[in-house]
């Protein structure tokens, strides 16, 4: 295929527009392939938005682009796609090109996540240094702010937002998988940019100025300890550092690494409620924390903290000289994220535990002395502070979001796994260890400094784990695995202590800690003592956990302690309501044997009762059998590691499953749930909906409208049920009258009409809705009903009495009328003596 000829950008945009709608995808990523060797920087500048948009969607969902969410493997332009977006492809490389030359493309701040455009929108610097010195003010005002990002920056923008972008996907068709396209190059950028092993690749493309540069790369000799934290000066900022002249080539290839983490952490977790947003932006919760910090700080003596010791990690306090009237607008439309952004999450989550974990042992216990040298790479130092200064603050709130946000179902599942992957980074070390159970796996004691600088991952994120738990249907074997999950995560041995000594350091006084720092550190030698070190980790350990929770809540935080009274008693209902939820399964267990055992080929003649009327089912499709059986084994196990956890032994277990009492034998389970009587009838307890949820009572439900226009049954054909009605509503409409007078009628004729014809049961008194009461109210006159005749049962009855009359030499007429005979001198026999009948 020939080159296409070099023509005027303008022409060279309008063709390429051209063949988007007429060429097929291989074809046009082969012309773009050419296109982007042969032509300057200048013509693919023009061109590179469009680009961008076609391959990505626009930010407002309306064009979806490539549909890189539903492009799986098994499509025939999944491989063109991957080849052309590769890091190391001819997309890349574009972008590498067009950075070479300094190029600005803008994104409206309106598709910035809330808090960051309502910070712009006030007038306040955002937190995320990515967003500095970007903005771009035009004269229409404020409302059309934009950001002039580089073309890295753009790029991963787009790749970015196309998760959370609105889209109409065809009907049956969603972005859940992990193998679609774009879940893939989520993970190869990830281990391209961010790689446990070496380095960060140089970029492929150069030109006659050497390596391409970053915008604002931070050098090597400064280090991470003012990125994402303090200031010593109290009006200085996040800031890149400008690059040195002898900046080294690592340092200068870092930027990249940065830029897609930021951009990753800020479009997909920097989404909370308004009430959070306003928390965290209260001068007086960030001035009330810096006094805090500078009263420690102050203190004679105090260390300075080496850079990377992670003893800082905090959001970044902005104290403006005047503060405008906030504008909560564009945090008013609630975010929900998707199953498919959770899993999303979740990979990057996993990718950072991995790429912090494959520090090198030296790097990680050297000095502190030592971090300050040049020898000490960028990529290391990045390693090193990625998960607290990067993505601990966000996480948690995006975390703390779903978990109060999320529906009561089995998709919880992916949330939960997020937060565990989280919570046990020592799972993606990449050491090989001897294969033992997961139960016996202790967790090893250089993770002590993660569970406290994390305390509130592991004891605010139970806490909201366990009141969600207490609304779910613990017979289902979904919901029973993940309490299954929790449990056996935080039983891992030396977890349950870490967590517990991280919250007595939160509990600390104050005041002793001023009486415990020493006056000066002296070494041994110099006259000092091995108890002012040890004094010196205490003190800096408490500093740690206290700045930790104080910045994600606030300095007037209420800290409930995970191991504390108040929540042992909610672990201990839920003990309880587990014990319950396995009674329960048992018992539908049995129920639906002893219906399995008892239902057999005469049943289906109608020898064996049926309930129309009771709606209720004592399991569900997705919970009989061996789903049952997994149930009980989770909720067994689940309430193994909850004793193990919080240190119950058995005979305390027995006494709290003993206290249930007869509340949980079968004759219970026929009355009704807990209930108070309100003005229109009776109103459910918290006690009483626990109760249904987990099965152990419910109403008796049954059907209150009008019996002709009942779903059809399994054991009906829906098209004689369809045709009886019809045929009936005209009876009906017709006689209607004269059934009203016979059935009205004191003798036996009356009661002989009621019998055939269905009238409204006056005798069993039933509690009603405030609407089936009001529907009642209407009399419903006496009718003819067919629908019985629509019924296999009576189908296949019918038909044995006309083979029996043949054998006996009988037609079909004759055996009709001895066929109505019968049924009129039934009719006759139960109006004489039905009475009678029901009083025996």
């Amino acid at each position: 295929m020939a080159a296409p000829t070099l023509q005027p950008p303008s022409f060279l945009l309008a063709n390429l527009k051209a063949d988007a709608t007429t060429k097929p995808l291989l074809q046009r990523c082969q012309d773009l392939v050419k296109i982007i060797d042969e032509y300057p920087a200048k013509e693919l500048h023009l061109i590179f938005p469009w680009l961008v948009e076609c391959v990505f969607g626009t930010l407002d969902g309306i064009i979806a682009g490539w549909n890189l969410r539903l492009l799986h493997s098994r499509s025939n332009e999944y491989h063109i796609v991957m080849d052309f977006l590769n890091p190391s492809g001819p997309m890349m490389k574009l972008v590498y090109k067009l950075q070479a030359e300094e190029y600005k493309y803008e994104i409206p701040v309106n598709y910035l996540p809330g808090p960051v455009k309502a910070c712009i929108q006030e007038g306040v610097l955002p937190d995320c240094p990515l967003f500095h010195n970007k903005l771009q003010f035009p004269l229409s005002g404020l409302l059309s702010l934009n950001l002039a990002l580089n073309p890295f920056e753009f790029f991963m923008f787009n790749f970015a937002y196309c998760l959370i972008a609105p889209k109409s996907y065809p009907q049956g068709q969603h972005g859940s998988s992990t193998d679609s396209a774009y879940f893939v190059l989520v993970d190869t950028y990830l281990k391209y940019f961010l790689p446990s092993e070496g380095t960060v690749p140089p970029s492929p493309f150069s030109d006659s100025r050497g390596s391409v540069t970053a915008p604002s790369p931070r050098s090597s000799s400064v280090s991470f300890a003012g990125y994402g934290v303090h200031s010593p000066s109290l009006l200085k900022h996040h800031i890149f550092h400008q690059p040195s002249v002898n900046a080294e080539p690592s340092a200068q290839e870092i930027w990249r690494s940065e830029t897609l983490l930021q951009m990753f952490v800020e479009v997909w977790l920097h989404h909370y409620s308004l009430e959070m947003y306003q928390k965290l932006q209260s001068p007086q919760v960030k001035l009330a924390l810096l006094q805090y910090r500078l009263s420690m700080s102050s203190m004679p003596c105090q260390p300075h903290a080496p850079p990377g010791s992670g003893t800082l990690h905090t959001y970044q306090v902005l104290l403006p000289f005047h503060s405008s009237p906030p504008l909560w607008g564009p945090l008013e439309e609630p975010f929900t994220p998707t199953e498919e952004h959770v899993l999303v999450v979740r990979l990057l989550v996993k990718h950072l535990h991995a790429f912090s974990n494959s520090l090198k042992p030296e790097q990680l216990s050297s000095s502190p002395s030592v971090h300050s040298h040049t020898h000490t790479s960028p990529l290391e130092e990045f390693k090193r502070v990625v998960v607290q200064r990067f993505v601990q603050q966000k996480l948690y709130l995006f975390l703390q979001h779903c978990f109060g946000h999320w529906p009561l179902d089995a998709s919880f599942r992916a949330v939960l796994e997020t937060w565990l992957s989280y919570i046990q980074p020592w799972r993606y070390t990449g050491e090989k260890i001897n294969p033992q159970p997961d139960q016996n796996r202790t967790v090893p004691d250089k993770w002590e400094s993660f569970a406290q600088e994390n305390l509130l991952m592991y004891t605010k994120l139970f806490q909201v784990f366990l009141n969600r738990t207490v609304r779910t249907d613990l017979v289902n074997a979904k919901n029973a695995l993940m309490v299954f999950r929790v449990a056996k995560v935080f039983a891992q041995p030396n977890l349950a202590e870490m967590i517990q000594k991280g919250e007595q350091l939160f509990l600390e006084p104050e005041h002793v800690l001023h009486h415990r720092q020493p006056r000066g550190y002296l070494t041994p030698s110099q006259g000092g003592s091995y108890l002012s070190s040890r004094q010196k980790v205490v003190t800096d350990m408490v500093f740690r956990v206290k700045s930790h929770v104080y910045s994600l809540e606030g300095q007037d935080c209420q800290y409930k302690q995970m191991f504390g009274t108040e929540l042992r008693g909610a672990v201990m209902k839920l003990i309880q309501m587990i014990a319950q939820a396995r009674q329960t399964a048992k018992r539908i267990s049995d129920h639906s044997n002893e219906v399995a055992a008892s239902s057999s080929f005469l049943s289906w003649f109608g020898l064996s009762s049926s309930d129309h009327n009771n709606t209720f089912s004592g399991a569900e499709s997705e919970e009989s059998g061996e789903c049952l059986k997994k149930t009980h084994e989770f909720l067994d196990r689940a309430l193994e590691n909850l004793c193990l956890i919080f240190k119950l032994n058995q005979g305390q277990l027995t006494q709290l499953i003993s206290n249930l009492g007869s509340s949980q034998d079968d004759g219970n389970c026929k009355q009704l749930p807990d209930c108070i009587q309100g003005e229109n009838g009776l109103i459910l307890t918290d006690l009483g909906r626990r109760q249904i949820i987990n099965g152990l009572r419910r109403f008796d439900l049954q059907y209150q409208g009008d019996p002709e226009l009942q779903p059809i049954r399994s054991y009906e054909n829906a098209l004689l049920v369809r045709l009886f009605y019809r045929i009936s509503s005209l009876l009906n409409d017709r006689f209607g009258g004269h059934m009203s007078a016979l059935c009205s009628r004191p003798d036996f004729l009356g009661r002989l009409g009621c019998h055939y014809l269905t009238i409204p049961d006056s005798t069993t008194k039933t509690n009603q809705s405030p609407v089936s009461r009001l529907t009642l109210e209407r009399n419903r006159p006496p009718r003819l009903s067919l629908r019985p005749l629509a019924s296999y049962r009576t189908i296949l009855l019918l038909l044995l009495l006309y083979v029996f009359g043949a054998l006996l030499s009988f037609g079909p007429v004759s055996s009709t009328l001895i066929i109505l005979a019968g049924g009129f001198l039934y009719g006759l026999f139960m109006t004489l003596f039905g009475d009678k009948l029901k009083t025996h």
